[in-house]
């Protein structure tokens, strides 16, 4: 297959927020090499994973405000678990891409 017959066939990401992780569409991603108007990928990284790490905070104190009898709620505390569960799922499938991405780059022949 040649490569813009597998192009057209991708779906593109949609510009926005994603729930713990901040936005996409944006920044240095899809410019072109040398163009320096956003963020680079490792602050990108960087910043999405203590986004995950705060949602797990977060997660961790609802449990113990519901335990110790805190100002929260059963739905408050489930929701606040899923959300750091299903953003720490992406954050793994991220780390997993990039882990054989690189992988993929260490086999290449020079």
């Amino acid at each position: 297959m040649d490569a813009t017959r597998i192009a057209s066939n991708l779906i593109p990401l949609p510009k926005g927020e994603v729930p713990g992780l901040g936005t996409i569409g944006g920044g240095a991603v899809g410019g072109a090499a040398g163009d320096s108007e956003g963020p680079s990928f490792g602050d990108v990284l960087k910043d999405s994973l203590e986004k995950v790490n705060n949602l797990q905070h977060e997660a961790d104190r609802s449990i113990t405000d519901l335990a110790t009898g805190g100002p929260t709620s059963l739905h408050d505390t489930m929701l606040a678990l899923e959300k750091a569960d299903l953003s720490f799922r992406l954050m793994m499938q991220v780390r997993n891409k990039i882990v054989e991405a690189y992988q993929e780059v260490v086999r290449m022949q020079v």
